[in-house]
């Protein structure tokens, strides 16, 4: 046996438990740090609740005034149809899915059809979706031609309300990073020039800093420079997380993505984490499904999706941004 046959089609029900789900819940969604909305009715629309700030009254006469009705802030999530392809020459595919099977520990080597087989073929594809979903929505831009252009990413909404002046920016030079301290600036501005509203929303656990790696790498340099045994071991053994004054700092990983995005290849973004929503529906629209064949005539194997996705930035009042000038 060289090359995998058995075609494999995921539709309704088993796209989602099979395929999807797995992907956007649980460790594969906290990975990507921010609020997911999976399979909600479309349009999707997000509903934001403000009560009054004072609702106690005296209690001096029998009866009730009556309140004021809380106030709504809807906003809606434009899904784009999306869809993902991949082709294999028939034994390349055959060499990466037998290694994906036989790195378990639990496989009959004697029997590789069946369900370890369609396991290893199904977390191919959804490793390359993933990846393709996580980049996307935060560099996607449909007005490009090409490259991440299936719908509008999270950065496209931030410099729109940065050049309208929405939301408070703060921009540093190219060089600015090259003194590693210089960090410090980044994330206090952010901090200082920042909403009451979104400071008060510390308290829930949910404010973090999503940045790039040269920041990330710089605060690290920062905090190599302390003169603590702490610092020192972090210096030798590395850093699971960094935090700054409780908030964590998370890198996007996007450096290689950037070069000629057209957006700045530097950034911070301070924000909730609920504030940024990505949403991704297989349910809702018909010829939606995940297709995996065997094709003779080419000897390749393809897999291919179709589903529909969309993010946007729910409050701006909620968000702070900073990039560097001259990319």
């Amino acid at each position: 046996m060289n090359t995998i046959e058995d075609a494999k089609t995921y539709r309704g029900k088993d796209l989602e438990t099979i395929f999807f789900r797995p992907m956007l819940t649980g460790p594969s969604a906290q990975e990507l740090g921010i609020r997911i909305l999976y399979n909600m009715p479309v349009p999707t629309t997000v509903q934001l609740w403000e009560g009054q700030r004072d609702i106690l009254q005296k209690y001096d006469a029998a009866g009730w005034t009556g309140g004021a009705s809380a106030k709504k802030f809807q906003k809606t999530i434009g899904l784009q149809r999306v869809k993902a392809e991949m082709g294999y020459a028939a034994a390349d595919y055959f060499s990466l899915i037998y290694e994906l099977v036989t790195n378990r520990a639990d496989v009959n080597m004697d029997d590789l059809t069946g369900t370890e087989l369609e396991q290893a073929e199904t977390a191919l594809f959804r490793k390359s979706i993933a990846e393709g979903i996580r980049v996307t929505s935060w560099i996607g831009n449909t007005a490009l031609t090409k490259g991440f252009n299936t719908f509008d990413g999270f950065l496209k909404s931030i410099m729109g309300l940065s050049n309208s002046d929405e939301i408070s920016t703060y921009n540093y030079e190219r060089t600015f990073l090259n003194t590693p301290d210089n960090v410090i600036d980044i994330l206090d501005n952010l901090w200082v020039r920042s909403t009451e509203q979104l400071k008060d929303l510390k308290a829930d656990g949910q404010l973090v800093y999503f940045v790039t790696s040269d920041v990330y790498y710089a605060y690290e340099k920062h905090l190599d420079n302390k003169g603590a045994d702490a610092a020192y071991n972090d210096y030798q053994n590395g850093r699971r997380s960094l935090s700054y004054h409780g908030i964590p700092l998370v890198d996007l990983r996007l450096s290689s993505y950037l070069i000629g995005s057209g957006y700045s290849e530097s950034f911070a973004v301070l924000t909730d984490r609920r504030n940024l929503v990505l949403a991704v529906n297989t349910a809702d629209f018909p010829g939606n499904e995940i297709r995996m064949w065997y094709n003779p005539d080419l000897m390749e194997n393809r897999q291919r999706a179709v589903f529909m996705a969309g993010c946007e930035v729910l409050d701006p009042h909620a968000l702070t941004f900073s990039y560097r000038l001259n990319n």
